[in-house]
């Protein structure tokens, strides 16, 4: 079952009809970017604190109409750039959904465009990534060190943001399933859902498709424990976010094996859009990897 509204799950838990239409979509990414921003925040007052991460500037302007350039801890823009991040995110993950089905596109743009489903995290991961690190050399925040702070961050609400396309069945789940390949132990909501009432207003026959939206939750949730473990690295800053292309990268084409997406040509390879951006995050992240595997200079402090 799939509950589009906040009145949908309402009903179904107590029996009562309140008239709260708030998409469950949107709360539950709400909370993912409240709690990215609050691990992000969190690291960098952290690194902050014990020298690992240069003041930014803020400038302000006096009576007299000259701007300064005021030295401000990083950490209290965390507000205003993950606010930048997550408008720049939307939309990315609109364009990319949009790439990812041309033929769709074309034939109802303004439907493909304002429909409630639809958004693909890769393009909001990039948009919302490249805006930020656009945004943070405006403040002259040290790039490296934020990334790092933004890896368990991405992750955690990641994680969440997926157990909103889980609950109002947004069109992210699997192939049909294989109940002949269900071990015995496992439940059977968690191998097979048919996502009755689904905001996308599809239909699923049974036995259901794969849940992979809670899959992915779970696989996230167990990379945002390793980053957070690792996050006192002994490694050049940027370390740690590399690891995050890496294991993101990972996960998202794992999952890509049950899960429904178009495929494309690329370089005469069929393969999905997330596929083909997973290889390239885990490349980057690898190269990543090793070109900051040596220990920190003098004055690098996690």
């Amino acid at each position: 079952m799939a509950y589009p509204l906040l009145s949908d799950l309402l009903r179904d838990l107590t029996g009562m009809q309140l008239p709260l239409p708030v998409p469950m979509f949107g709360l539950l990414v709400a909370a993912a970017l409240l709690s990215a921003m609050w691990v992000t925040e969190f690291e960098l007052r952290r690194k902050y604190a014990a020298g690992g991460i240069a003041p930014a500037i803020r400038r302000v302007k006096s009576k007299a109409g000259v701007v300064s350039e005021v030295p401000t801890p990083p950490h209290e823009f965390v507000t205003e750039l993950g606010m930048i991040m997550a408008v720049a995110g939307i939309v990315g993950a609109r364009i990319f959904h949009l790439l990812e089905y041309p033929g769709d596109f074309l034939a109802d743009p303004w439907g493909m465009i304002f429909t409630r489903s639809g958004f693909t995290i890769y393009g909001g991961l990039i948009f919302g990534l490249v805006t930020g690190a656009m945004h943070a050399r405006w403040r002259r925040i040290a790039i490296a060190p934020l990334a790092d702070a933004l890896a368990p961050a991405l992750m955690l609400g990641y994680a969440i943001g997926r157990i909103g396309c889980q609950v109002s069945g947004d069109g992210d789940w699997g192939i049909a399933a294989d109940m002949a390949l269900k071990p015995a132990w496992l439940p059977t909501w968690l191998w097979a859902q048919t996502y009755d009432n689904n905001v996308a207003g599809v239909t699923i026959a049974l036995p259901g498709v794969y849940p992979t939206p809670i899959y992915e939750t779970l696989m996230s949730l167990m990379v945002f424990a390793i980053l957070w473990r690792l996050r006192r690295h002994p490694y050049r800053p940027g370390w740690l976010f590399a690891l995050f292309m890496v294991l993101c990268g990972i996960e998202r084409f794992a999952i890509e094996l049950i899960r429904v997406n178009a495929s494309m040509s690329f370089f005469g390879i069929e393969a999905t859009q997330a596929e083909i951006v997973s290889v390239m995050f885990f490349l980057v992240g690898a190269a990543g990897l090793f070109l900051l595997r040596e220990p920190r200079r003098d004055g690098d402090r996690a």
